[in-house]
């Protein structure tokens, strides 16, 4: 769960001409010591809710799908929990899961329990994991982009059969793959090649239950050499739940996002 000194995140390189970056933000069970003692869960409590919150094994999908692909996509892959800091959240107010207790850095659990402190102070938090995460991801799009002419980033998550409480949008649809979308940087072809990829897991929906895609703030709404997409894999298609180990459906599911790198290039 913990460790001294863990790295804050990997960029793995693919080949030199790939326009794609697969993004794995939420996968890492790992929790430096001292931001683990400003949790306040105990630790059969804090290895539940890792349970909850963690996207398993979708580095391992991510990276048998690079393994799969002629033309291998970059990574870039969180090696911290998401209980750091979520580095896909807006900062401010613009982030909608502040509602939930669940904004850049989080302060209460899946289940709306406390999770921190309420005099917490989110800014060292933000100073050494937040800010750098994203200045990284910002400098490889731009590589992409000086490199190939465009950036195509492929968010990979997983979610719950069931709906959390946290959740703001739980309500909705919950198929085997959802799909989710940014109207600025999600063209419609990318979106037709996701469906086609997935189509063999029972069918895709799109924003629901999660919706959206993650772009660096410098590119986010302004620049379409840019274009993002979504993957919100269900997880009984290729785990057991909540935190268990991945089955067959691992494979499966890797050979069909490897399908999606192949053709997203030209998106």
């Amino acid at each position: 769960m913990s460790t001294a000194s863990p790295p804050s995140f990997r960029i793995h390189p693919g080949s030199p001409g790939s326009p794609v970056l697969l993004h794995v933000p939420h996968g890492s069970r790992t929790i430096p010591e001292d931001v683990r003692g400003g949790i306040l869960l105990d630790d059969g409590a804090l290895e539940r809710e890792l349970d909850h919150i963690t996207d398993s094994h979708t580095a391992e999908l991510a990276s048998r799908a690079a393994d799969a692909c002629a033309v291998r996509p970059w990574r870039f892959v969180n090696g911290l929990s998401r209980l750091v800091v979520d580095p896909e959240r807006f900062p401010d107010e613009r982030e909608e899961m502040r509602a939930a207790g669940m904004g850049a850095v989080y302060t209460h659990t899946t289940h709306r329990e406390r999770l921190r402190a309420p005099d917490t102070d989110p800014e060292p938090l933000l100073a050494a994991y937040f800010r750098p995460y994203a200045e990284a991801m910002t400098e490889a799009v731009d590589a992409r982009i000086a490199a190939t002419g465009r950036a195509v980033i492929i968010d990979v998550h997983s979610y719950p059969t069931a709906p959390l409480p946290y959740e703001l949008h739980g309500t909705g649809p919950r198929p085997p793959v959802c799909l989710g979308t940014d109207p600025f940087h999600t063209p419609a072809g990318l979106r037709s090649l996701a469906e086609e990829a997935f189509a063999g897991f029972g069918g895709t929906g799109v924003d629901s239950p999660f919706a959206g895609a993650y772009v660096p703030l410098k590119h986010y709404g302004t620049d379409r050499r840019v274009t993002a997409l979504m993957i919100e894999i269900r997880r009984d298609t290729y785990m057991t739940e909540p935190g268990g180990a991945a089955g067959a459906g691992l494979d499966a599911l890797a050979g069909a996002l490897a399908g999606l790198v192949e053709s997203a290039g030209p998106y």
